[in-house]
């Protein structure tokens, strides 16, 4: 009879161990475009490689890695979606404006970014203002995190919501946006007081990740992009992946980028938001 292997133990970025998931990558994977079949395989090759105490930063890396053998490594570079949104702030594309973008694809009329409204006790500064598809005009929270392992927890929802009942009468809906997962409580809370939640996973099946894909929103972070080339895209305001193909010649010109490395980035481009749009 064969040996059964020993359960393993990873350690996640909030600190917690937990046991290895083998259906889990094989799923991440599969979200990000790869064939059951290279799916299967990535998941068995990590399987093999990992051991008691391995971080899932470190499992994260290993994936990448074995995507590799992808044709012009498209699943990986749509593995990277969380990582690529957290290096949009650092990148100059403050994440307001993301969640802007995403709403306006979904049919919101923004009205305004980082306003700033009187209420009843002291003045607030609004992330974003929007008007769905029933005229319901929304006050929307954004919290942007830059590194894995952070919730945002019970403290934002209370916050927003607070912020929410100072602004009665001047707002119809709220709704608390973030690049990370969100805690139980806060999902709770927000259940019970009607505040709106859209983060990583969650709500389930309609989460940022899934929302982003649907519409290939992918930020233009994911091409994997040198400091230089981002910086100068930022100043051109060019956020998303899929901005790049709305350029001519004459607009492509004006980037201090060569034009044989922008057609490359949006070949690339393409690719990535092809299955997608």
């Amino acid at each position: 009879m064969a040996k059964m292997r020993r359960r393993c133990y990873i350690l996640k970025s909030d600190g917690r161990s937990v046991p290895f998931n083998f259906g889990k990558v094989k799923a991440t994977c599969i979200r990000a475009g790869a064939s059951n079949k290279l799916a299967t395989h990535v998941a068995k090759k990590i399987s093999e490689k990992i051991y008691s105490g391995i971080s899932t930063r470190q499992i994260y890396k290993m994936v990448l890695e074995a995507l590799k053998i992808d044709n012009q490594n498209i699943v990986g570079h749509r593995y990277r979606l969380k990582e690529s949104i957290m290096q949009m702030g650092p990148a100059g594309f403050p994440f307001e404006n993301y969640v802007s973008t995403i709403l306006a694809a979904y049919g919101f009329d923004v009205k305004s970014r980082r306003s700033k409204i009187q209420g009843t006790c002291v003045t607030h500064e609004i992330d974003v203002i929007a008007i769905n598809g029933n005229a319901d005009k929304y006050m929307i929270e954004c919290k942007f995190h830059n590194s894995s392992g952070i919730y945002t927890g019970i403290k934002e929802a209370l916050y927003t919501h607070a912020r929410f009942l100072d602004l009665k009468g001047q707002f119809d809906k709220e709704m608390l946006v973030c690049n990370t997962k969100v805690s139980v409580d806060a999902i709770t809370y927000g259940k019970c007081i009607g505040q709106e939640i859209l983060s990583w996973r969650y709500p389930e099946g309609k989460g940022l990740e899934k929302i982003i894909e649907n519409k290939g929103l992918y930020p233009i972070t994911i091409l994997g992009l040198s400091k230089k080339e981002l910086q100068n895209l930022s100043e051109n305001n060019i956020m998303l992946a899929k901005h790049l193909l709305d350029l001519d010649f004459d607009q492509l010109s004006k980037l201090k980028i060569p034009i044989h490395r922008l057609r490359v980035l949006q070949h690339l481009a393409k690719q990535i938001i092809g299955q997608t749009v």
